[in-house]
């Protein structure tokens, strides 16, 4: 019985390679006229103006340094604004509760989004105020517009940057000792405000997870003195976390602690 199947399995092989046989050989006979057809490129041309019109070559350069600007957009939100800080602070504020992704990722990027609109609203009106509006009316150029609408932001910057990490990038940089703020070109101002805001948020961090983590040594060592040792504390601390952060309005004390700390 074994070697009869034996033969079964070997003539449905063979036909089975057999079959791959002939339709390769079917898609080689048919397919090859089709294949054989050549394949046209349109023909694609990219024309940024003539010599004899400049203005539309200036037109179309500055439509170029709009898209690269709105490309980069994302990225200048996120370094040279209050949103470091604050998504940190929520990050750590999800984590200590241990919510298992609640709220989601869009709805705390959403209001970091909205709370640094919120922080930077003076400095955005001082920016429109002092380089856009002037810069749409032709009073100021491009250089002029970019000196004065980075002035609120640097003023900003400075406000929130300890002069330790100001001093150790000077320092990196190989620069001479700043006599004032304006001698600290900004490649030395961005990641010395950035690791300032990263710092603070860590602090704040470690404030907010310390009642939730009494709540778990609490639980944790109830649960160990009853005996339960196979039973997760954290399934028994999540809703009393809960409960405590409704209690004390959490969201409010976080969010004013927040924009406090900006002040």
């Amino acid at each position: 019985m074994l070697i009869k199947n034996h033969k079964y399995r070997l003539n449905y092989l063979w036909l089975t390679l057999l079959g791959l046989v002939l339709v390769a050989l079917w898609m080689g006979i048919f397919a090859e006229p089709v294949l054989a057809q050549p394949f046209e490129i349109p023909n694609i041309s990219l024309q940024f103006g003539g010599e004899d019109n400049p203005d539309a070559l200036s037109t179309t350069l500055q439509l170029i340094l709009l898209l690269t600007v709105l490309s980069l957009a994302p990225a200048i939100v996120i370094l040279l604004t209050s949103f470091t800080r604050i998504i940190v602070v929520l990050s750590f504020l999800r984590s200590s509760l241990a919510t298992n992704q609640m709220p989601p990722n869009q709805i705390l990027i959403g209001l970091a989004l909205f709370l640094t609109f919120f922080v930077m609203a003076p400095t955005l009106q001082e920016v429109n105020r002092e380089a856009i509006q002037p810069l749409l009316q032709g009073e100021i150029n491009q250089t002029e517009a970019y000196t004065n609408g980075m002035a609120p932001i640097r003023t900003f910057m400075f406000e929130q940057t300890r002069e330790k990490d100001l001093a150790l990038f000077v320092k990196m940089a190989g620069l001479e000792r700043p006599r004032n703020f304006d001698d600290i070109p900004n490649y030395v101002l961005i990641p010395s405000f950035i690791i300032s805001e990263l710092k603070t948020a860590f602090q704040i961090g470690f404030i907010i997870f310390v009642p939730f983590l009494i709540i778990d040594m609490v639980v944790a060592s109830a649960l160990m003195s009853m005996g339960m040792m196979m039973l997760p504390p954290m399934m028994i601390s999540l809703p009393f976390k809960i409960l405590l952060f409704v209690l004390v309005d959490g969201w409010n004390l976080v969010i004013q602690s927040l924009l406090q700390s900006f002040g």
